[in-house]
């Protein structure tokens, strides 16, 4: 079972924070850190302090040792698919080979209206991603270095007619935002899709996004529950500017005695 957290980069106006955060995060023994593909901030003050995603990216590149980290997601209506290809080798060859490429649709309506891009339909955004991804992955065949690694992509969320088939043709991870009882069934959607396209689902690795709200024993007892299941990434988001990580370390220890 591996730790994740998300560094939300939000409401730190001081950048240093961040950096600081990421450090602490590597020294307890999380296993991956993220961000996320915002404009603008997605709680609180709604003009708050935000940075952006990637340039942030190549920063925890050249900071970081031995963490994966990525984003948690990237945006696919933000960029043109061949440049995202080149922007994910660039960072993951900074890295020496431990960036994962979180993708999905996109959904906040305020980055598209602000930034000038067309917000259409879900159904569209997800469309547009099914078509991006095999561009990402052609672009990334032809870069010149190769990545130091096949990068990982990651996709989130649980649609079971769009983004569940995105997963089974293009996902190495998996990342869920459900219950066990939902997350349960939403497998088995996925298990049909892969059947479809000729893959099998053990292949795909399993992630859950871990809500605090209620307190550290209730994230153990989900993350026991929901391990069973198969998952074996566990994340847990964390606001700005402070970024206390205290329960993140209960976390780590609690992987490492599940371990021993």
């Amino acid at each position: 079972m591996r730790i994740g957290v998300q560094l939300q980069p939000q409401h730190s106006p001081d950048y240093n924070l961040i950096r600081d955060a990421v450090r602490r995060a590597e020294d307890v023994g999380v296993d991956v850190v993220f961000n996320w593909d915002h404009f603008f901030p997605l709680s609180g003050d709604p003009d708050g302090a935000h940075f952006e995603c990637w340039t942030m990216l190549g920063a925890w590149a050249e900071q970081t040792e031995r963490i994966e980290f990525g984003p948690l997601v990237a945006c696919n209506s933000y960029r043109n698919p061949e440049l995202l290809a080149d922007m994910a080798r660039t960072v993951d060859r900074i890295s020496n080979g431990r960036l994962i490429l979180g993708i999905g649709s996109g959904w906040f309506k305020r980055d598209y209206d602000e930034y000038g891009y067309d917000f259409t339909t879900t159904g569209k955004r997800l469309d547009a991603l099914g078509e991006s991804l095999p561009r990402i992955e052609s672009r990334m065949a032809q870069l010149n270095p190769q990545p130091v690694r096949k990068i990982p992509v990651l996709i989130g969320g649980g649609g079971e007619k769009k983004t569940l088939r995105h997963v089974a043709a293009h996902a190495d991870i998996w990342h869920s935002f459900v219950d066990v009882e939902t997350y349960r069934h939403k497998s088995a959607i996925l298990a049909e899709h892969c059947a479809a396209v000729g893959r099998d689902p053990s292949t795909i690795e399993r992630s859950a996004e871990l809500k605090a709200d209620g307190g550290v024993d209730e994230l153990k007892r989900f993350g026991d529950a929901i391990t069973a299941e198969g998952v074996s990434l566990l994340t847990l988001a964390v606001n700005g500017p402070d970024y206390d990580l205290s329960v993140v370390e209960s976390l780590v220890r609690w992987r490492d005695g599940r371990a021993g």
